[in-house]
């Protein structure tokens, strides 16, 4: 079956496994083992939870097969601290053949979070073409066997999109060895505790600038580089993210979108190099000389962790929460306590918009239209903290 055959699937089917939906997440600014624990994290937690996994950046490196240094760290290493980052729990961590992984999920009959060569993935680009460790989410269902991946990128052979597909055992026949996470809801750390930092150690920088400087091979270098820098940009796209939850902003400063473009025209130059490189022309000077000042320029631009949201007036905490118990029917300590307002039966679409214009209306404002965004409009706190921000509307009464 060909990437064209793979029928997908936008909907849950009755009697079918569970469904996640992944327009809250960022895709584009996460790796393929990143996005599909971003997906669980926010089917449990709510809209911008994700986000979390951008809250420390700090520049390691590790070998790659042919003695490269890379910046991408083995998903081992990703899962021994993402989940809890993410308030996922851990109830089952394996490596399985194929029909091993297959029969442990449907036997299990919940949905798992697998690792496995993306050359044998039939849904995406590198199927065929590429090997390298990819997530997804596999599920046992009457139809066949579901897959979630939100993954998205641009690739040689094409785009990968997030996407269901629903597929059969022959289309997953070669799957295996895979590792296979079973993944449940767990603690999730509240932001005070995970304050934005952007660390680097010079002495790991140099090394690592010099291997790709002084690297022999000089198309196998170029060719890496061009991963290395795409990793270095989503992961400070992620971070920039975090850093407007974490403070309340709704958007980077101009500073902060000024290193994020430089970061992106590193990208297209790296891989412009890569493209020439790779017919045999000569390379462009000094491309490792511009990853150096962008990655001192990110230290610059970060170099203390950002303060943490002011605390809500308690005025205002019980005016918000006043509102939404009313609408919502629900007691006004859970919800000053942190409940989400969809851990409530009764939250909806409707009972949202009905929460905001109630709220605008007792409070004589307006908010802004730039700030009716999900991770803004989950909990009380979140109400608080754009109600609060200098340069809303007020209404006249």
């Amino acid at each position: 079956m060909t990437d064209t055959d793979i029928p997908s699937r936008g909907a849950p089917r009755p009697g079918g496994p569970e469904h996640f939906d992944f327009d809250s997440v960022h895709t584009g600014l996460l790796d393929c083992v990143q996005v599909n624990l971003a997906v669980l994290a926010d089917h449990h937690h709510g809209a911008g939870t994700h986000l979390r996994a951008g809250a420390a950046l700090d520049f390691r490196t590790w070998e790659r097969p042919d003695g490269l240094p890379t910046v991408e760290p083995p998903p081992d290493e990703q899962l021994s601290t993402l989940p809890g980052l993410l308030g996922l729990r851990t109830v089952r961590r394996e490596r399985l053949s194929g029909a091993g992984l297959l029969a442990a999920v449907a036997r299990r009959g919940s949905t798992h979070y697998v690792i496995a060569d993306s050359f044998r993935l039939p849904w995406l680009p590198y199927h065929g073409q590429a090997h390298m460790e990819h997530s997804f989410l596999l599920a046992a269902g009457p139809d066949g066997w579901h897959i979630t991946d939100a993954y998205r990128s641009e690739t040689t052979w094409g785009p990968a999109v997030p996407g269901r597909w629903v597929l059969s055992d022959a289309d997953l026949a070669g799957i295996g060895p895979a590792g296979a996470v079973e993944l449940g809801k767990g603690d999730l750390p509240p932001l005070t505790a995970l304050p934005p930092v952007l660390t680097a150690d010079d002495d790991a920088v140099r090394e690592y600038l010099g291997a790709y400087e002084t690297w022999p091979d000089r198309a196998r270098a170029v060719e890496q580089l061009t991963v290395e820098t795409w990793l270095l940009a989503r992961g400070r796209r992620l971070h920039a993210k975090y850093r407007e939850l974490f403070s309340g902003r709704s958007a980077a400063s101009g500073t902060e979108e000024a290193r994020l473009r430089a970061w992106d025209k590193l990208v297209e130059q790296t891989y412009l190099a890569h493209r020439r490189v790779s017919r045999g022309r000569a390379e462009p000077p000094l491309l490792v000389q511009r990853l150096r000042e962008v990655l001192a320029a990110d230290l610059e631009t970060h170099a203390e962790a950002s303060a943490p949201p002011a605390a809500p007036d308690e005025a205002l905490r019980l005016r918000v929460a006043a509102v939404a118990g009313a609408v919502l029917g629900v007691s006004e300590a859970e919800l000053l306590a942190g409940a989400a307002f969809d851990s409530f039966a009764s939250f909806g679409s409707f009972r949202l918009i009905e929460i905001i214009e109630r709220l605008e209306d007792s409070l004589g404002t307006e908010f802004a239209a730039a700030d009716l965004v999900p991770e803004n409009l989950r909990r009380v706190d979140d109400l608080c903290r754009i109600a609060d921000r200098p340069g809303q509307e007020r209404r006249a009464h």
